[in-house]
């Protein structure tokens, strides 16, 4: 069937203005993300006026009360804010935070429409090269984030969800991009659909959780409350080290599950093209070891001596191991799945 030009270009200019979107949405998450520091600041200068005995104690011991505050934050100097201001302040910054996450879902939202006009304009479900993968696997990780990030206080999680899926957009709608046309003969089947859109949702998914996982770092090296220096600064307006914790976790227990049936179902469908449910081919290989790294976090992550940064290590090594997979495997080395380059 020819490829129907009008709709394919349809499906670019989506492609494209969801880009922008998601750009004006990280630049709108930057100004959330510093007017929150602002509001976080004045917040714990309240505080410690009101109850300097906490200043008082943690400075003596290092044992005080310091969960949403740290020590030499106030600057005595510093004149403090009126309860008007206060709440001016912090409806300043929920408006860019709630800005956010509106362009978020319109964005996907955008983003959806140049995925399925893809399809459209090609008569097949649109999962034919790496480009349209990318696409797939971006728009899930928004989708996924914007379901997760509904609270205020996940609202500082989107510029670190943002700037890679950015990335991943731009390079594949640039060095990737493949003009629309019928899939090579290898990929002409029903499993397509089945197989690679399960793999998608389970790397999409795999990707919040392992930027989670990172955030978590940061925020057990930056605790809440006694944040220091530059990276202090910058961890301050993310959620607890708990909650970061949890939410690679649930996110991760999703995964699991997910990235291993799309790897039984290219099982099935290597049987059905190739004669054989697994030969050890590259991406076989890796998506296999992907897989077993998920696994391997949820086992540590329930496991006493490994619930610490130890496990959280694992969840990003299994994040950076799918992405070898997306990149390497797909791009680099020569196997049975080579079609899934440029085309």
């Amino acid at each position: 069937m020819p490829v129907n030009q009008t709709l394919s270009t349809f499906s670019d200019t989506a492609f494209q203005t969801a880009f922008v979107i998601y750009l004006l949405a990280l630049v709108l998450s930057l100004v959330f993300y510093v007017k929150m520091q602002g509001v976080i600041d004045a917040r714990r200068a309240r505080e410690d006026i009101a109850h300097p005995e906490y200043v008082a104690v943690g400075a003596g011991t290092g044992t005080g009360d310091l969960t949403d505050r740290s020590i030499g934050d106030v600057n005595a100097t510093d004149p403090l804010l009126t309860d008007e201001q206060y709440a001016a302040q912090e409806a300043s910054a929920d408006k860019f935070g709630g800005m956010t996450q509106a362009l978020a879902w319109l964005g996907a939202v955008v983003h959806l429409m140049s995925v399925v006009l893809r399809g459209l304009a090609t008569d097949r479900f649109p999962l034919g090269n790496m480009y349209e993968y990318i696409s797939m696997i971006c728009v899930l990780a928004v989708i996924s984030a914007a379901i997760v990030i509904q609270r205020r206080e996940w609202r500082s999680v989107w510029p670190w969800l943002l700037v890679p899926i950015l990335v991943l957009l731009f390079f594949g709608g640039t060095s990737l991009y493949s003009n629309s046309a019928p899939v090579v003969p290898a990929l002409q089947s029903y499993w397509l659909p089945v197989h690679v859109s399960t793999v998608s949702l389970g790397a999409a998914i795999g990707i919040v959780s392992g930027i989670a996982s990172l955030l978590y770092l940061l925020r057990i090296w930056q605790p809440k409350g006694r944040e220091r220096g530059f990276f202090g600064a910058v961890a301050k307006p993310l959620p607890s080290a708990k909650k970061l914790d949890a939410l690679a976790y649930k996110s991760a227990i999703i995964t699991l599950p997910v990235l291993g049936l799309g790897i039984v179902l290219g099982a099935i469908w290597a049987e059905a093209s190739w004669g054989r449910f697994w030969g050890w081919d590259p991406k076989e290989t890796a998506s296999f070891i992907s897989w077993v790294l998920y696994a391997a976090y949820l086992h540590a992550r329930a496991t006493a001596g490994w619930r610490d940064h130890k496990a959280a290590w694992i969840n990003i090594l299994a994040l950076a191991t799918m992405i070898f997979n997306l990149f390497f495997i797909n791009l680099v080395v020569s196997g049975l799945h080579s079609y899934a380059g440029l085309n």
